[in-house]
């Protein structure tokens, strides 16, 4: 019942030097492609961030609570429909599927974004959104956990969050571009990022290799850094390959139950748990974003820029973190990291007189997503087997998610009744409370043998 503490490989029969060449293996083609998707998909949806809640909060007078409201549902219906993305792609067997269909259903709601003027129109545009963003977020990580050996989880997945941290860097910076030019501004920035979207999906639909192109790859890469294992080895490999490409002929589609089978194993309660004791004291970014622009006097003209230094903060540290977690401890990096978020919020209610104020914010920001984005999916490797990883992947996600929207509903009713110091305090002291109940659940202990039975093969009965 613990965070993975340490991801040490399996004993290896290699030699010495086919163990040299698998520890430097590249991470897989499917990472970088689906780095890219993640890359333009996140330059769409952060010029929209970023401006949003500016746009509500001042241009059509939206209260903190009202506000709250609308970004607990834009985080919140993701969550809900994580577990039901999830199941289908580990059902049909096609991650790409599933993620295509919610990377399109995200695509076709920005430009819903131009006629959405009321809270009712705004929440079911975002709404929408979000449910494409809890289709395709399970079967993505999957494709890039299913890939990847689990030594090197935490660098495969820094390598991605990074990448999609780089889109996440240059949306901001679009906005504020576009902001600064465009005599309809708001307007402007919703309709490009409607076309980069697009752009997104196109990528996904052209480059992301199938079921059994990825097999294949995964043969070859086999082959380059297993080229003097036995010849038992190599075919086990090739029969790993035919099942991932898709006949599966003994095995029938996963069902509801086996996906509930999951929550019988004590380290994944224990992930999904604490993931989501820690999301009900995150406060969103949005929020902080507010917070710092009161704290250290920001214009507004400079307000979209706040996302940028996050991002670029997430981008340098994120392999480089990743690769800390494969080798120190999953936990120890996931803990730390909300610790640099605690830190942050007593640096906005201290809100020193000092210029460095945002940068620091927003450095321990970004040191806080890097620490925790990829770390925690990397963690479910060794927990969860590979017919039920998108499945075992949304429990944690949806649990972490829903906790966020509890958050930001909560956070926004408490800045609205008794002011932004009120509701960060109340925050800082759970999120420190937390981390402590956290720090505890996690602790390494003897891993207690608990499997998920595999689906019968058919004619078993």
């Amino acid at each position: 019942m613990y965070l993975t503490d340490r991801s040490a490989p399996a004993a290896q029969t290699d030699t010495e030097p086919a163990r040299r060449r698998g520890a430097g293996r590249r991470v897989a083609p499917v990472v970088f492609v689906l780095g890219t998707v993640s890359l333009i998909t996140d330059i769409s949806s952060e010029m929209v961030t970023a401006v949003l809640p500016l746009y509500l909060v001042t241009t059509l007078g939206f209260t903190p609570l009202a506000f709250g409201t609308l970004d607990g549902v834009y985080n919140g219906v993701s969550a809900l429909v994580q577990l039901t993305g999830g199941h289908l792609a580990d059902r049909v067997r096609n991650h790409k599927l599933m993620a295509g269909l919610g990377y399109a259903l995200s695509a076709a709601c920005k430009p819903l974004l131009l006629l959405a003027g009321s809270i009712a129109t705004l929440g079911t545009v975002l709404a929408l959104d979000r449910t494409g963003k809890g289709l395709r977020t399970a079967p993505r990580d999957a494709m890039i956990s299913l890939s990847t050996p689990a030594e090197k989880q935490g660098r495969a997945f820094g390598v991605h969050r990074a990448m999609d941290t780089t889109g996440a860097m240059l949306g901001p910076l679009a906005a504020f571009l576009i902001l600064s030019v465009a005599v309809d501004g708001y307007d402007a920035v919703f309709g490009v990022s409607a076309c980069v979207a697009v752009l997104g999906v196109l990528v996904l639909v052209l480059f992301v290799p199938s079921r059994r192109q990825q097999a294949e790859q995964a043969r070859e890469t086999h082959a380059e850094t297993g080229a003097e294992a036995s010849k038992e080895t190599s075919a086990e490999a090739n029969g790993e390959v035919d099942a991932e490409a898709g006949t599966a002929a003994g095995r029938p589609p996963v069902r509801v139950r086996d996906a509930l089978a999951l929550l019988r194993l004590p380290r994944l309660r224990a992930l999904a748990g604490c993931a989501a004791l820690l999301g009900l004291t995150t406060v969103s970014d949005a929020f902080v974003y507010l917070l710092l622009q009161r704290r250290a006097g920001i214009a507004d003209a400079w307000f979209p820029l706040l996302p940028l230094g996050t991002a670029v903060v997430f981008l340098l540290l994120a392999v480089p973190v990743g690769a800390l977690a494969d080798r120190i401890g999953r936990r120890t990096v996931f803990l730390t990291g909300h610790l640099g978020l605690l830190i942050a919020y007593a640096l906005l209610l201290w809100a020193p007189d000092t210029p460095a104020l945002p940068f620091l914010v927003l450095a321990l920001h970004g040191m806080f997503y890097a620490a925790t984005d990829g770390v925690l999916p990397a963690a479910l490797a060794d927990i969860v087997p590979e017919q039920l990883r998108a499945t075992g992947l949304a429990i944690v996600g949806t649990s972490q998610a829903l906790a966020r929207f509890c958050c930001s509903l909560s956070f926004g009713a408490a800045w609205t009744l008794w002011g932004d110091s009120a509701a960060l305090a109340g925050s800082a002291v759970g999120l420190l409370c937390c981390a402590a109940v956290a720090a505890f659940v996690l602790r390494p202990r003897d891993p207690i043998t608990t499997t998920v039975t595999e689906p019968e093969p058919q004619g078993s009965r």
